[in-house]
């Protein structure tokens, strides 16, 4: 008697489309699972933020260039909360996954180097468009913003939580434990943070720093951003285009290799 042949598997193409969307469904419900912590908490911090400056000012009118500061503000503060968490999707699901050692769960499935890049990295970028979308609607019931440019809001809402994702992803797989991405977040991403010109225009700094910034890819981000909301911008805002584009493509490429060498992911 001839035993039947097991079924042949079917050829899904070059790219395993439901490995990847399982990858990043599994992402995005790792933060709607905890709302509370992962989507409001951020809202209800730069809130605070947002209200600390306005009164500090009390009832003086400051001015950044033709621009009062308070709508100088909010577009950075919105685009801060939107990378902080974008970057704290991909970085703790790797540590955690590494520390807890079930990173073995995530590169057993038949899903290849770019495939587990896109899925973290998009799980992120969902985050952060989230938490964004929801601040800035927090944020337009205190002050009315308007958005005369609003291709350079998209284009730098995904590729700032592009960039700070695949960040996160990158000092995750490198990270052994929670002190090494807590590192990451203080020496790197602070730093950066606090030199883009979140809080004020570069143009009022120091030469030095002014140079500085100007090598800052936060500051493109936080830049052409603003533009989007206030129509004046402090750098070039089609340089900012290429250099996001470009820091962009160098990250993902490290984040594939190192997924491909398995470098401090196998044995």
């Amino acid at each position: 008697m001839t035993l039947p042949l097991p079924p042949m598997p079917r050829n899904v193409g070059s790219v395993n489309w439901i490995g990847l969307w399982t990858l990043y469904a599994r992402e995005v419900r790792r933060f709607v699972k905890v709302h509370q912590q992962t989507v409001w908490a951020p809202v209800v911090t730069t809130l605070l933020y947002y209200a600390v400056f306005a009164l500090s000012l009390g009832s003086a009118v400051r001015m950044v260039g033709e621009t009062p500061f308070l709508q100088f503000l909010a577009p950075g503060l919105i685009m801060m909360a939107m990378v902080q968490n974008a970057f704290a999707n991909t970085s703790s699901s790797i540590v955690i996954a590494k520390v807890q050692g079930n990173i073995v769960d995530i590169l057993m499935p038949p899903l290849s180097p770019m495939e587990l890049v896109s899925g973290f990295v998009l799980g992120g970028v969902t985050r952060g468009i989230v938490v964004g979308l929801v601040t800035g609607l927090a944020i337009w019931t205190v002050i009315p913003m308007h958005m005369p440019h609003p291709g350079f809001v998209l284009f730098h809402a995904v590729m700032a939580s592009m960039l700070l994702s695949l960040l996160g992803l990158v000092g995750g797989v490198w990270s052994e434990k929670f002190d090494n991405i807590a590192a990451v977040t203080n020496f790197v991403v602070t730093p950066l943070s606090f030199l883009s010109g979140t809080f004020y225009s570069v143009d009022t700094l120091p030469p030095v720093f002014w140079w500085i910034a100007h090598f800052d890819p936060f500051f493109y981000m936080i830049d052409g951003f603003r533009y989007g909301f206030i129509g004046t911008s402090d750098g070039s805002r089609w340089l900012g285009v290429i250099v996001m584009l470009g820091v962009n493509a160098g990250l993902w490429w490290l984040a594939w290799r190192m997924f491909k060498t398995g470098y401090k992911l196998k044995a």
